[in-house]
């Protein structure tokens, strides 16, 4: 038998455990766990979630508690460690990030009616893609888990966000670049494979970007058959059967709260791959990965977790319905316009609550009193909502849900406990049964008052008198002079003979006795039973509840937008037919927001018969901000948002290709240069006409020749044979000739050089120029005035205004690092008499050993 010594402590695996030995209730833990062998197993035992043996070890480890020992019938100690049940969310929240699965198990029965082992069992398994509760969980982003099946050459992908009940369906071709491409846009938290016949993908999905991974050979059949029964391709209605399996048998969840799948068609959508998205920082920084300072950080304005996410996929997925957005810039103007009803709905947006989430919550979560307080504040205010998106002609209608409203106003308290069992769930007045108990738990005087005066009319005794004492409980005390007024039809038993009087039980006190004696226990039961028939009604409002939710997060992203075109001095732009860039002071409007110098304009304009702006430049100069700020401006226009600009007339573009900056790919070990034509490549095979790429110093990670020449025959290709929008930024000035090409003109971004000092205007003039300003940046960069000067001369010599080589000149700029002149030393003169050619490894370390005695000299 093998044991796990922890701290010294020695510990027997699970696997070895001779289970006769067991006591009852670790047994019934072993069967459980045998159940879900790769979870860590949340055992309730009272007040705590105990983790036993393995999973206790890891836990212990991982989550940096104290690692104990249970007596569990055998000799040994079972490691165990444990958490508080009540505190239980942050554990769970830094395990499933960390990429376990957590089954949690409840007990089913109240201990104080169990004969023998409490009834106990798995009530949901937790995982990364699975986590229901809105407080795990970012408010401003989905959680998605996704099947990915491989059917006919295409990629099936079905995923869904279980908190929030969306379901969605999209076909990928059978490219595993697109496959990857579209799993990172989407932010994909756990994926479900049939089988594993692509380590390479799984190992790449799992280890480099931290999606869970799961082999599931099994489809889900006869339920949640709603969901597929008007669908005519078999592979859809096979991803869904696939995925539900995995949620509803597995993980244990109830998704009845989603209502549709819904078929997304990319074409639908500007296209944009996970380096464009990266690279004009649309979800968070390049430099620090962090949301603060992107462009949705800038124009998340919203008020509910709903409308932050909803924003977000209107900025993921920018339309190209030229109606659709209209009607967005239509909803805008409206806004700018009722700039008093839109402060009221902001107001009023700021009391809605999660309430997608929380309708995942109700049906496969542990739904709290807590929780349904936040349900009843946000319908509190949709009453005033709905009147004032009438006012203001929006095409948004749902039920105010008022009834449900009452529901919950009159039943649950205004500040509950978080657990169900702890009593103080529901008011005063909800129910006649739980009145009756809460003023028999209040007790006391009333209740003997009462009682006394209600016997004494019964009975015509004056003198009768109620009481209690601990040992015999309540009693009705009769004095001796009138114990002759007591008549059998009273119902009275003797309990207790004293000297002045006799004291009686009746069945009435005996009942009242009873619910007294019982009654917080009655109290928290009934109270329980109580709120989950309230839960019960909220279930059956639960679609209407997401369609009030989805109408208020469309209403707070317009509305967040609006409030952005207000607070950057947005404009609306004119969407034309013909492919024709008219930009007028043109911001980029992240910098000019962060910036602490005032932002300088720039124009874009580009007519029909120009496919590239060859942009030339200074570094730091401003090129690609300006080739950013170009691409945001088309992606805010085509999400529906008004732009950074003074005037604005824009195509509709189908794709946006990126290649900006210029960094290796260390996981996969590609270069600069590699991955800098990897993503020219993607750009150049996947672009059509109605798209734009901007391509920002393409060429620079090779030979300074070979890099022009591809320069040189990439811009021909583009701007020939794909004839799209294309900013194009240089440093070799020798392509500015290209503009005797149809369809390519020359920019640049102006600097002032005065005395040796070189000032940079940021603006972007039409035509070329032939100096690059090296130098000077270095300077600005606070570089040694000598290495500057010699700078200088070998620039000249390459220039050739100075014919002298400085190559062959012996020229020594003046470093001093206080070097002696006589470097010579034992350990150099070692070294010079070894031949590595000629050594065996155990001369090399025995050399090596002498050399470092030599240094100690």
């Amino acid at each position: 038998m093998t044991f796990v010594i922890i701290n010294d402590v020695m510990f027997m695996k699970r696997c070895e455990v001779d289970r006769s030995k067991l006591s009852p209730g670790m047994r019934q833990y072993m069967e459980i766990k045998d159940q879900y062998p790769e979870e860590l197993l949340f055992f309730r035992l009272g007040d705590f979630y105990e983790l036993f043996f393995e999973d206790g070890i890891l836990c212990s480890r991982e989550l940096e508690l104290t690692l104990t020992g249970k007596n569990a019938g055998l000799e040994e100690r079972v490691p165990m460690c444990g958490v508080p049940f009540h505190s239980v969310k942050p554990y769970i929240e830094k395990l499933v990030n960390k990429g376990y699965k957590i089954a949690i198990c409840e007990q089913l029965e109240n201990p104080k009616d169990a004969k023998g082992t409490v009834k106990r069992g798995v009530i949901q398994v937790i995982s990364k893609g699975t986590i229901v509760d809105y407080e795990m969980l970012k408010a401003y982003d989905n959680n998605y888990i996704a099947s990915i099946l491989d059917i006919n050459g295409m990629y099936t992908i079905t995923y869904g966000d279980i908190s929030t009940g969306s379901l969605y369906i999209l076909d990928v071709i059978k490219d595993k670049d697109k496959l990857i491409n579209t799993i990172l846009n989407l932010n994909i938290k756990e994926i479900i494979l049939y089988e594993n016949n692509d380590v390479e993908l799984s190992l790449l999905l799992k280890n480099t970007y931290g999606i869970d991974i799961t082999i599931s050979p099994y489809y889900l059949e006869n339920q949640y058959e709603y969901l597929y029964k008007d669908l005519k391709e078999m592979r859809y209605i096979l991803g869904i059967k696939h995925l539900l399996y995995y949620v509803v048998v597995k993980e244990l969840k109830d998704v009845s709260h989603i209502r549709e799948v819904e078929i997304v068609n990319p074409l639908e959508y500007l296209e944009m791959d996970v380096h464009t998205i990266r690279n004009l920082e649309l979800f968070e920084t390049l430099r620090l990965k962090e949301r603060t300072y992107s462009l949705i950080w800038l124009l998340d304005k919203t008020k509910t977790a709903m409308g932050s996410r909803m924003l977000k996929s209107w900025l993921s997925n920018p339309l190209k319905d030229k109606k659709e957005i209209i009607s967005r810039y239509d909803m805008i103007d409206k806004l700018r316009q009722e700039f008093i009803l839109k402060d009221e709905l902001i107001t009023e947006l700021d009391e809605v609550y999660d309430l997608e989430r929380l309708c995942g919550k109700t049906m496969c979560g542990n739904l709290n009193a807590r929780d349904v307080l936040q349900i009843k504040r946000s319908l509190k205010v949709l009453p005033s909502i709905l009147d004032k998106i009438k006012k203001l002609g929006f095409n948004f209608t749902f039920n105010d849900e008022q009834e449900l409203y009452q529901l919950l106003e009159k039943g649950i308290y205004e500040e509950p406990p978080i657990g169900l069992r702890e009593g103080f769930l529901i008011k005063d007045g909800y129910n006649k049964e739980l009145d009756e108990l809460k003023e028999i738990r209040s007790g006391g005087k009333e209740f003997i008052a009462s009682l006394e005066e209600q016997e004494r009319k019964r009975t015509g005794i004056k003198n009768l008198k109620v009481g209690y004492t601990k040992v015999f409980g309540y009693y009705i005390e009769i004095s001796k002079g009138q114990i002759s007024q007591v008549k059998d039809e009273f119902g009275y038993e003797r309990r207790q003979t004293l000297t002045n009087c006799e004291r009686f039980i009746s069945p009435a006190l005996k009942e009242k006795e009873a619910m007294i004696l019982n009654a917080e226990e009655k109290i928290i039961e009934l109270e329980y039973n109580l709120f989950m028939e309230i839960k019960e009604q909220i279930k059956k409002e639960i679609f209407n509840l997401k369609d009030i939710a989805n109408s208020l997060a469309m209403l707070d992203a317009i509305i967040s937008l609006a409030t952005c075109a207000d607070e950057y001095s947005l404009v609306r732009p004119e969407i034309l037919d013909e492919r024709r860039i008219e930009i007028v002071g043109g911001r980029h409007p992240v910098v000019e927001r962060v910036s602490k110098n005032e932002y300088v304009a720039n124009d874009c304009m580009m007519n029909e018969d120009v496919n590239t702006l060859l942009i030339t430049g200074p570094n730091m100069s401003g090129k690609s901000t300006y080739m950013r700020q170009l691409a945001i401006t088309i992606i805010m226009a085509q999400m529906g948002s008004f732009v950074p600009a003074t005037s604005a007339k824009l195509p509709i573009f189908d794709k946006i290709f990126t290649r900006i900056g210029a960094s290796d790919d260390l996981v996969s070990g590609e270069s600069t240069f590699m991955v800098e034509m990897m993503e020219a490549k993607n750009a150049i095979v996947n672009a059509t006409s109605d798209s734009l790429i901007l391509f920002d110093e393409l060429g620079r990670g090779t030979a300074t020749y070979d890099g022009m020449s591809l320069a040189q025959a990439i811009l021909e290709y583009v701007n020939k044979e794909i004839a799209c929008k294309t900013l194009f930024s240089t440093h070799y000035h020798e392509l500015t000739i290209l503009d005797e090409l149809k369809g390519i003109k020359n920019v640049h971004v102006e600097a002032y050089l005065k005395d040796g000092n070189v000032t940079f205007l940021h603006k972007v003039n039409d035509g070329a120029v032939d100096k690059s300003y090296g130098i000077h940046v270095a300077k600005l960069a606070g570089m040694p005035k000598d290495l500057l000067d010699r700078a200088e001369e070998i620039l000249k010599y390459y220039e050739g205004n100075d014919k002298k080589s400085p190559v062959l000149e012996n020229t020594q700029v003046a470093f001093n690092f206080d070097e002696p002149e006589d470097v010579s030393s034992p350990v150099l003169d070692k070294l010079k008499d070894v031949d590595p050619l000629k050594i065996t490894p155990m001369d090399a370390i025995n050399i090596l050993y002498e050399l470092k005695e030599l240094s100690k000299k």
